[in-house]
């Protein structure tokens, strides 16, 4: 099925993804490791089953020196071993804060508290806001039906300069 409607052609959705991508870029330069900002956003857009922002993260992580190996690991991230524990705790944050409707308590205490021995405040605040803006890129792109496939590495951040 193709896209039902460009977000790009229209002046309202144009407005709108401008100030996303502004608050996108609050998070990119965070000091949240950028690798942690890819496999957090990879792991949210495989739940929601977002092919577009799959497909996007996977290259802007490949093209940052991310491994093959890694990227195709983030989906059984509990079952492997080339996570650390910062990067596991930031993944299972991600899948709670992702599942809501799945999980009544939403984040989990323990889960909370694994986060927080490895981040600090504005690690977190970036982890946190992560998590919610790749939720709603992936709604966006899912009602859309915007299709995974096309994107290149660096096509963000291209689209951020113009």
């Amino acid at each position: 099925m193709d896209s039902r409607f460009n977000l790009f052609e229209n002046e309202i959705a144009a407005r709108f993804a401008k100030r996303f991508a502004g608050a996108a870029l609050v998070i990119h330069d965070s000091p949240l490791p950028k690798s942690t900002q890819e496999l957090v956003s990879l792991r949210a857009s495989q739940i929601n089953g977002c092919g577009h922002c799959i497909d996007m993260h996977v290259k802007e992580a490949a093209a940052a020196g991310e491994s093959a190996v890694r990227l195709h690991l983030v989906a059984a991230w509990r079952e492997s071993t080339v996570f650390t524990e910062a990067e596991q705790a930031a993944l299972a944050l991600a899948e709670e804060g992702t599942r809501l409707a799945d999980a009544h308590q939403g984040v989990s205490d323990e889960t909370w508290a694994r986060v927080r021995k490895h981040y600090d405040d504005d690690q977190l605040a970036a982890l946190v806001a992560q998590v919610a803006l790749i939720n709603a890129a992936n709604r966006l792109a899912v009602i859309v039906h915007q299709k995974g496939g096309s994107y290149e590495a660096g096509m963000f951040a291209a689209a951020l300069d113009a």
